[in-house]
């Protein structure tokens, strides 16, 4: 098994709404530089920081996707690990204002994540697809994030529907901006080939060693299904939606890494590659 690390790629962007550079790092499959005829599908994550390794992680534990791509048999994908914005990560991943003050952030606070949307789309895509070997096409091009990271890969979505062929949604987060959500995905609906990965738990609301949250427990899983019976309503095959709902599972990159492989086999396992 060849060193991890020397297929680990890391870039600076400077986004056109911020003066602070962007860490994006590019994991290459081990063999990459030995398939030089070879272009691969890829995934873009959100929260680049908690992907790869613990020790970056905001929880200390990470998706640890490293270690998930090398124990699977999936076919060899490219995974786009972009930073997120640590202290405005809220008001970057929410296409719209916030429909509630949430404690810690600027009332009113969001609304950045159309225009961070649009530089994945339009400026980091075509970067990664000119700089690295890749399948660019619909099919073969896939955008995940976790919470606040669900949310802004499902207006993503909604809002360049050609782009993105495969989506993982985990734990969305849309209670911060529901209604806009909804009201938008219903005008903008996703391409009739998309494929759905969506995840929730039964205890997302609940945090180590502190009294169970029923109230905000059925808040994730209540967006998640309302998320789910608009996409049905657009008329997306039901087929191409794997809708998880996990008992007991927690908001935590633990949770998230246990269904990343079921994610990743749910886009690939009839992908052509």
């Amino acid at each position: 098994m060849a060193d991890i690390f020397t297929n680990l790629k890391t870039h600076f962007f400077a986004l056109p709404y911020t003066k602070k550079k962007r860490r994006v790092r590019v994991l290459l499959p081990n063999n990459y530089s030995e398939k030089n005829a070879v272009n691969y599908p890829v995934l873009y994550m959100h929260d680049g920081q908690n992907l790869l390794f613990d020790q970056e992680s905001f929880s200390g534990s990470s998706w640890k996707i490293i270690e998930s791509l090398q124990a699977q048999v999936f076919p060899d994908i490219i995974v786009v690990a972009i930073d997120h914005a640590d202290t405005y990560r809220l008001r970057e991943y929410a296409p719209f204002p916030f429909e509630k003050v949430i404690p810690h952030a600027v009332p009113k606070d969001g609304g950045n994540g159309q225009d961070y949307a649009k530089w994945v789309v339009t400026e980091l895509k075509p970067f990664i697809d000119l700089n690295y070997r890749t399948k660019k096409d619909f099919e073969h091009s896939f955008l995940a994030g976790s919470s606040m990271g669900g949310l802004i890969t499902a207006y993503t979505a909604a809002q360049y529907p050609n782009v993105f062929g495969g989506l993982g949604i985990f734990s969305i987060a849309s209670w911060t901006c529901e209604k806009q959500l909804l009201s938008f995905c219903q005008n903008h609906p996703l391409h009739p080939k998309t494929k759905l990965y969506l995840q929730v738990g039964t205890n997302e609301g609940d945090l180590a060693n502190q009294p169970s949250n029923p109230q905000k427990n059925q808040t994730y899983i209540t967006n998640s299904l309302n998320y789910y019976k608009q996409i049905l309503a657009q008329g997306l095959p039901i087929s191409q939606i794997d809708f998880a709902i996990i008992a007991g599972a927690q908001h935590t990159e633990n949770v998230w890494a246990q269904q990343f492989p079921h994610f990743l086999d749910h886009l690939l396992k009839s992908n052509p590659t």
